[in-house]
């Protein structure tokens, strides 16, 4: 299918760049375009393929007719804003910025299906804080479920990308706030 969408429209990058008012240096104007394709192909094999490794990427950009190099690949996923997330399995693979971002669940039970399977990986105290560690892109199921689970001792959480600040209350013991903690979702010790 991608092999399909480079016949059917890499001509037309190249004709249109080639078509400008100010004749542009031809090597350049095709090397441009050749960039311009790679990158709607690029876009294309992430929105339709779950890819783990940049080696994959690339074996796959090579069967589409765009055989690149790790340094030029790593060049177009940052300027595409492509990066891992996880998928619904958990596994982390590379996703357009558009499909990363974080849904809200109304089953709870769904999230902390997926959290059980993946956890915390790290608490830590400071005064009436706490640091809670998690994968890339699970802090938010993380907090969500968190801030639903009733626990007294917590006010309230903020949550970046894969860590989640929780605020205890001032009288809050540690031990209490992980065993409760602990009935969410695993704590690696």
């Amino acid at each position: 299918m991608v092999c399909k969408f480079i016949h059917t429209f890499a001509p037309t990058f190249i004709n249109l760049s080639l078509t400008t008012h100010h004749r542009p240096n031809p090597t350049y104007t095709l090397m441009v375009a050749d960039k311009q394709t790679r990158l709607e192909v690029i876009k294309m094999i992430v929105s339709s393929q779950e890819l783990a490794k940049q080696d994959e990427l690339l074996r796959e950009l090579g069967k589409a007719g765009f055989p690149s190099t790790q340094a030029t690949l790593s060049r177009d996923l940052r300027q595409l804003r492509i990066s891992k997330a996880p998928n619904e399995r958990g596994d982390l693979v590379y996703m357009m910025p558009e499909q990363r971002k974080f849904m809200r669940v109304s089953d709870r039970h769904v999230t902390v299906q997926q959290m059980n399977r993946l956890g915390a990986l790290s608490v830590r105290f400071s005064r009436n804080l706490a640091v809670l560690r998690t994968p890339p892109g699970h802090a938010p199921h993380v907090a969500y479920d968190i801030d639903n689970a009733g626990i007294t001792d917590i006010l309230g959480t903020v949550a970046g990308d894969d860590t989640v600040i929780i605020v205890l209350a001032e009288d809050a013991e540690r031990q209490t706030v992980l065993n409760e903690l602990a009935r969410v979702m695993p704590i690696e010790k």
